[in-house]
């Protein structure tokens, strides 16, 4: 796919400072959420808040180059990224590399170095169907080379995430992919079609966990087991209830002191809401909202339609983990393990969803 279009030298700044400024406030939240964890395991304040500051600053070198790389590069080479995706996953079935936390296997530990490899695929898929969708154009309403294609490359991913098992980020490919075929210009009676088989298998999946099954149960009513299964969503409702509408000050959280637990990653918002309030929230809240809105409005203003289908991409799987952990830990849905994007503890997420941003930089600045 030949780039026609020049890059200019300037950057969406609508797109960057609320970026930025998430990734400031991430830091701070990540500091008072995690010291006194940090100070109990390993006898360092600071621990989480270094290795914080150390992803950032590569998250940021990332941003740049991404923003510098022509898009039309990763659709050159999106069936190498397909391949090394796939590698990627099946490596965390290999004892020694692949590593056991939680009871589920996601992170690689290669070297001095560990990641998650359903982060990158992410991204691969993301280049995938954008790429995919712009060269069937008007094929995509028929169901043999518009919807089967798609349905099987980015099944085998949910098949190998889902045997991890990390069930949360299959429901959001799932939902991911229903939003870009229906993008993309697949007919509704098809995705509809869709929804007979999976409803059942979503539900069977659910119903045969232990584990899912409680998450189910307290979602439905967490005071029936308030120190049991409702007690990650019960302290996350004492800590936004505590903090009122300006909060009870930055540092001053009582419920990240071991009684919520991961207050620096899934229950990060947790924190936010206690410290900072009602007002600090919703600070949060439109500054996400604004990068999803222009995310979009890079989609549209975008040169040609894989770059439009690229950048809406990018912008509908950062705004579903957006939507979804703020859903979690406000009791609106499930819990699931899902960290939120920019603010949470955690390299990989924090480092894609940078260079995500910057691929969206370098759409933005071809239009």
């Amino acid at each position: 796919m030949a780039d026609t279009g020049k890059t200019s030298d300037r950057y969406d700044y609508m797109l960057l400072i609320p970026t930025l400024i998430l990734i400031v406030l991430g830091l701070v939240i990540v500091y008072s959420a995690s010291s006194n964890i940090a100070a109990h395991e390993y006898l360092r304040p600071y621990f989480y808040f270094e290795r914080q500051f150390f992803y950032c600053a590569f998250g940021l070198l990332m941003l740049m180059i991404a923003r510098n790389i022509p898009c039309t590069l990763y659709a050159r080479i999106v069936y190498p990224m397909l391949c090394l995706s796939i590698i990627l996953l099946l490596l965390l079935f290999v004892p020694g590399i692949g590593h056991k936390a939680g009871g589920a296997t996601r992170w690689l530990h290669i070297a001095p170095f560990s990641f998650q490899p359903s982060e990158v695929v992410k991204f691969t898929l993301a280049v995938y169907m954008a790429y995919s969708m712009a060269r069937k154009g008007s094929d995509m309403k028929y169901a043999l080379t518009g919807l089967v294609p798609h349905l099987i490359v980015v099944g085998i991913f949910i098949g190998l995430i889902a045997l991890q098992p990390d069930f949360g980020t299959c429901v959001i490919l799932g939902m991911w992919l229903f939003i870009m075929l229906f993008v993309g210009g697949a007919r509704i009676f098809h995705l509809l079609l869709l929804l007979v088989p999976v409803l059942p298998l979503m539900w069977l999946a659910v119903m045969n966990s232990d584990y899912r099954l409680k998450r189910w149960l307290a979602f439905i009513d967490p005071w029936k087991d308030p120190r049991g299964i409702g007690y990650h969503i019960i302290h996350s409702f004492l800590a936004f209830g505590s903090g009122g509408w300006f909060g009870v000050g930055l540092g001053n959280g009582k419920q990240k002191l071991f009684f919520l637990p991961e207050p620096h990653t899934d229950f990060i918002l947790s924190v936010a809401g206690e410290e900072l309030g009602f007002a600090g929230v919703a600070i949060i809240t439109v500054l996400f909202g604004i990068i999803i809105i222009k995310g979009i409005k890079v989609a549209l203003d975008a040169r040609d339609i894989y770059s439009t289908y690229l950048s809406l991409g990018l912008t509908i799987m950062f705004g579903l983990q957006v939507i979804i952990n703020m859903g979690v830990v406000m009791g609106l849905l499930p819990t699931k393990g899902l960290t939120l994007p920019l603010i949470s503890y955690g390299g990989t997420s924090l480092v894609l969803n940078m260079f995500c941003i910057g691929v969206l930089l370098n759409i933005s600045s071809r239009s």
